[in-house]
């Protein structure tokens, strides 16, 4: 079931999607924990075809990675193997121009979890300078043992510059961006795989999803992911699989699909009707970090032991979230008002009265959110709607898109005034800790 991508062996095709303000280094840990927990339901032994002998969660690599700086600690054997036993867990998107200013809320985004084995980081970016710039950077200072390239993003601010799921419609303007990230990681001397993520196109009428596959492999990208979905669609209606089976057949390097996993039953079926390398996941582990438990014991064929905690279970998951959270940016506030998006996901289908959700919404510290937990009826089970689609879908609209952006597919005077413009702009990494 493992997945190669450049010199990186991931033991189960799942990956955990880039997520602004959720996917930080304590929402992967306790997904990648629970994944871990996932091989074991399934009698996979992290060890299980690996190189070398640090496994990230032994007593050993927990000794080595306590005292670990912003340098990468990866699992490395003789053959100079990366292991990621229980998938890749990708770090929220971040943005080249602020990394290479040195941008203090770009360079917190990107503080590690010292006890991940492969270090996965999605770069956004519209200059090609600029991409080969942060690109090195992080492969030389070990920030990052994978970089992943954001061509899906839908949200009106990026696209209206000319970025996310809009610029692969500028095809030059993409194959300079994907080329120069690849030259700027190689340039760090250490083998730093390069992969994109893209959509279907801009809409149903202009699609990009082919010449994207073929810049992309031209450019010497590891892996290309198709969220199927257009940028119009955004997050709603269903994610059109037959256009991960297309880009499949299409393909000479690894697709890996995105769209719709909301249950592990739903990543096999995308890996059977599709026939992808591998499965990323977004919303559905929104408040359900225990998703991954059920992901990775399913695709070594153990589909039968899903986790359906009780509401006192939940409220430990929560807890310990808070904690890690504090712990990582140092903030309790900061922390708490960061967590209260997570406690509604969590808490979703549970009985839990309007005036208490209410305060949980204003929790300012550890020991309140701890108490107002305590309260709940903790022996509830998990309820059905717990299940399921979760996470705003909206509804179909119009992709933001600079003026006559439609007109060329490539870089006019114009655009490239827009994307000059949008290069300078910094503020997509202003939330970070």
């Amino acid at each position: 079931m493992s997945v190669t991508l450049g010199n990186i062996e991931i033991g189960s095709p799942i990956a955990l999607a880039p997520m602004a303000g959720v996917t930080n280094a304590p929402f992967r840990r306790l997904c990648r924990e629970y994944a871990l927990e996932g091989l074991k339901t399934a009698g996979v032994k992290e060890t299980d075809g690996l190189v070398g002998s640090q496994v990230a969660g032994s007593p050993d690599a927990d000794s080595k990675a306590a005292g670990a700086s912003n340098a990468g600690s990866p699992v490395v054997g003789s053959s100079d193997k990366l292991q990621a036993p229980a998938g890749l867990f990708v770090c929220e998107m971040i943005t080249a121009r602020a990394l290479v200013e040195g941008n203090q809320n770009t360079r917190n985004l990107l503080k590690p979890d010292p006890l991940e084995p492969v270090r996965s980081v999605q770069l956004h970016g519209v200059d090609p300078q600029t991409m080969r710039r942060a690109a090195k950077i992080l492969a030389s200072e070990g920030i990052a043992d994978h970089i992943d390239m954001n061509f899906g993003c839908p949200v009106p601010k990026v696209t209206r510059k000319g970025g996310g799921s809009a610029l692969p419609w500028k095809t030059s303007r993409f194959f300079e961006l994907v080329s120069a990230a690849v030259k700027g990681a190689s340039e760090s001397g250490r083998e730093v795989p390069v992969s994109v993520k893209i959509r279907i196109g801009i809409d149903k009428h202009h699609t990009t999803m082919f010449d994207s596959l073929q810049a992309a492999q031209e450019a010497g990208a590891s892996a290309i992911t198709l969220h199927a979905r257009t940028a119009t669609q955004y997050y709603s209606g269903t994610a059109h699989w037959e256009k991960i089976s297309e880009l499949v057949q299409a393909a000479k390097i690894p697709v890996w699909g995105n769209g719709d996993i909301f249950e592990s039953e739903d990543a096999l079926a995308m890996l059977k009707q599709t026939g992808c390398a591998g499965v990323q996941v977004g919303r559905g582990c929104q408040g359900r970090p225990w998703l991954f438990h059920d992901l990775a014991a399913a695709v070594h064929g153990v589909s039968d032991k899903k986790l359906m905690p009780t509401l006192g279970e939940v409220v430990a998951v929560i807890n310990r979230h808070a904690q890690l959270l504090t712990e990582w940016i140092g903030d309790e506030d900061h922390a708490l008002r960061d967590m209260r998006k997570h406690v509604g996901w969590y808490l979703r289908g549970f009985p839990v009265g309007g005036e208490l959700r209410g305060q949980l919404t204003r929790v300012c510290t550890l020991d309140e959110l701890a108490e107002l937990l305590s309260t709940l009826p903790l022996e509830a089970p998990f309820p059905e709607a717990g299940t399921g689609k979760r996470g705003r879908a909206g509804h179909e609209r119009k992709t933001h898109l600079p003026e006559n952006w439609l007109v060329s597919r490539e870089v006019d005077e114009y655009a490239n005034r827009v994307l000059a413009h949008a290069e300078l702009d910094t503020t997509l990494d202003e939330g970070g800790y």
